[in-house]
């Protein structure tokens, strides 16, 4: 058990160590605000820099690196300040100078006199000027905030100067993905393709426009077309067989049974043959199934299947490569309905389309839309005349008025005159022939006419 000496002395030094972690503390705040403010500037300057000459980088990792920059620069700092810390012994010697105790604290520390009585408040003489000490640690967390979310522009796009690729290739991914997200078939194909089209992207990239690399582009997406039009069609032929046996299984002839039997089987073949292939688990069904006995197949079953077949029709036709790019082309020469062709006499047979087929009796047949809808006629209505304010800056040629006038005709009588003369001054030629030419045109004109 403690005397109350001893408890003394353990309530003096606990103050005494508390003063001198508070000004040990201080030191290295102080040693670290001018580094800290400055690594902080720096710090965003350099966050900044990386993100735009790498605008890829995560930014939990430039977090990181920051928080791990400033760790490193307050271990520095405490190092450094190491030098001016205070021990507990230093810091009896400030409270006592203090408070004004006149050396009994050191006195009881060297145990030549009892330690004094605690006061209430214990002064060592520091406070804390807390302005000075939170500006430096908040401007340097702003600068390196900013650093990390300012935006920026990166500087240089990595695909920048790359070249574009041929647009096949993009039409040909595209149809890919489109096909494995329907998962309506075979991966394989779509595999294979993938693996062609990464070979033709490894070559250099100025050869990607040759003339072998424009062929075997042009080789691969005609292969997948006539890949994608053969699937498309074989499925749309047996889901028509289907249909038809289905509607017409009770009273059906057997030739036309037999005919549609025939078409699904060749259907399926095609299906089983081809590069393009729907998935297995479709096959297997398309497989399994004995169109000569649909009606011991549940119509759900049956709908289901055929379903399937519809969806993977669609994505067929939906692909930019199965043949669909010229079907612009097709409606501007074919139109979509039946037109007769220009030039036709009455009671001649339409043609198939707005240019007809042609022949020795008729019109060529041309579209009078062929080249796009006609635009609306404008009415530009009449000329108005523009009054120049300023008529030294005008041109030969500028209109300068338009004014409505009528011709002034006399109309009053005109009675005989001497020598018989009925006063008739003549019409048309006669009068420019008589009073708008001279004598010596009259006879060059004369001569000319001879």
């Amino acid at each position: 058990m403690q005397t109350p000496s001893e408890k003394l002395r353990d309530a003096w030094t606990r103050h005494a160590a508390v003063v001198a972690r508070k000004i040990n503390l201080a030191w290295w705040i102080q040693t670290l605000s001018t580094p800290l403010v400055t690594v902080g500037l720096v710090g965003a300057c350099v966050l900044l820099l990386i993100r735009r000459e790498l605008p890829g980088s995560p930014a939990w990792i430039l977090g990181v690196s920051a928080l791990s920059a400033v760790a490193l620069l307050a271990g520095i700092a405490w190092l450094v300040a190491r030098r001016h810390f205070e021990k507990p012994e230093q810091s009896l010697v400030r409270i006592e100078a203090s408070m004004r105790l006149r050396n009994a604290l050191s006195a009881a520390k060297a145990g030549v006199a009892p330690w004094p009585e605690l006061p209430p408040k214990v002064d060592a003489g520091v406070e804390w000027h807390w302005q000075r000490v939170i500006v430096p640690p908040l401007a340097a967390l702003a600068f390196l905030t900013a650093g990390l979310f300012l935006p920026v522009s990166a500087r240089t796009d990595p695909d920048a100067n790359r070249p574009d690729e041929p647009l096949a290739w993009h039409n040909l991914d595209s149809d890919l993905e489109r096909l494995n997200e329907e998962e309506m078939i075979d991966e394989t194909y779509i595999e294979e393709m993938k693996k062609k089209l990464e070979e033709l992207r490894a070559q250099e990239e100025e050869d990607w426009f040759s003339h072998s690399s424009l062929e075997a582009t042009d080789s691969l997406k005609k292969e997948h077309s006539a890949q994608v039009e053969k699937l498309e069609r074989e499925l749309a032929r047996a889901d028509k067989a289907l249909g038809n046996l289905e509607k017409n299984a009770g009273g059906m002839p057997a030739a036309e049974k037999d005919r549609l039997l025939n078409q699904f089987d060749q259907a399926l073949q095609g299906l089983q043959n081809g590069a393009l292939k729907p998935n297995p688990q479709l096959l297997d069904q398309l497989k399994q199934l004995d169109p000569k006995n649909l009606g011991q197949i549940p119509p759900e079953q049956l709908q289901q299947l055929r379903d399937a077949m519809k969806k993977a029709g669609q994505a067929c036709k939906d692909c930019q490569g199965g043949g669909q790019g010229n079907e612009w082309l097709d409606e501007l020469l074919e139109g979509e309905g039946n037109g007769e062709g220009e030039g036709k006499e009455p009671g001649e047979e339409k043609g198939d389309g707005p240019g007809g087929k042609g022949g020795v009796d008729r019109g060529p047949g041309h579209s009078p839309g062929m080249l796009g809808a006609e635009g609306q006629r404008l009415d530009t209505g009449d000329l108005t005349g523009l009054e120049s304010k300023d008529l030294s800056r005008s041109l030969p040629g500028d209109l300068l008025q338009l004014q409505d006038g009528e011709h002034d005709v006399d109309k009053s009588a005109v009675g005989p005159r001497a020598g018989g003369a009925t006063g008739a001054t003549g019409d048309g030629g006669d009068r420019v022939w008589k009073d708008a030419l001279d004598p010596d045109e009259q006879k060059a004109l004369k001569k000319f006419f001879e």
